[in-house]
């Protein structure tokens, strides 16, 4: 039993509710798995919106992390490949994951390798802020990889 103005200890639950009672508070149970469980004598409105305002601050706290996603074509002119891959480094720089892929369209898949070689110079040119989590594979008439950053947002 612990709480404020009370002598820490161990007592039955009935003499423990009759002294809450008389300090006009609540008997709030807090840990139940130890032995004996550990009980608090508190004002229990106070108690939730202590916990709740604790909840409300962890959970600000939390940062997520976003896919953002790059597009090319195996014709990408050499200035938007240029402009995509600032967007790419910005983004690994704020701590967001970055997935880059080539989008072929009808006879274009003759040009995989061409999409092959613009994907690793572009996880070569971001290796500074990020890094490849595997080499450039191909699902259907798609090619992509997946750079994470190397660290995080401070």
């Amino acid at each position: 039993m612990v709480g404020d103005n009370i002598e820490p200890g161990v007592m039955y639950t009935d003499k423990a509710m009759a002294l809450a009672k008389s300090m006009e508070l609540d008997l709030v149970e807090i840990t139940a798995n130890a032995d004996p469980p550990v009980c608090r004598v508190v004002d229990y409105n106070k108690f939730l919106y202590d916990k709740k305002k604790r909840d409300k601050e962890l959970k600000a706290k939390q940062t997520t992390q976003e896919m953002k996603e790059i597009r090319f074509t195996p014709n990408t002119d050499e200035h938007d490949y240029e402009f995509k891959t600032k967007h790419a480094y910005n983004f690994l720089k704020e701590g967001h994951k970055v997935r880059a892929y080539v989008q072929f369209k009808g006879r274009m898949i003759m040009f995989a390798e061409r999409g092959e070689l613009m994907l690793l110079k572009f996880a070569e040119q971001l290796a500074e802020v990020g890094s490849p989590e595997m080499l450039p594979k191909l699902e259907g008439k798609r090619m992509s990889v997946t750079i994470i950053p190397k660290n995080k947002k401070k």
